[in-house]
């Protein structure tokens, strides 16, 4: 199973992952999939086959995350690489 579909099949529980973001710098959130109280309105514009959105909450906001970039996931306390 890859990194990303370990985050995808998460079923709402809180993930935290590590990636590079797109300026090069490493960027650890924990968050979950699945949240819609903060929504706004309107669609999102980010490729699905590319991108996974999820929601940081200790940010408490959306965040994008590159599939291709992801380092390292913890779900249900056992990490992955």
């Amino acid at each position: 199973m890859t990194l990303d579909q370990l985050i995808l099949d998460s079923d709402g529980r809180f993930v935290t992952v590590d990636f590079v973001k797109k300026d090069g710098s490493l960027r650890t959130l924990t968050g979950k999939l699945g949240v819609k109280k903060y929504l706004k309105g309107g669609v999102s514009t980010l490729d699905p086959n590319q991108y996974i959105t999820i929601f940081d909450v200790r940010k408490m906001a959306y965040r994008a995350v590159n599939r291709s970039t992801i380092l390292r996931v913890v779900k249900d306390g056992v990490e992955y690489k």
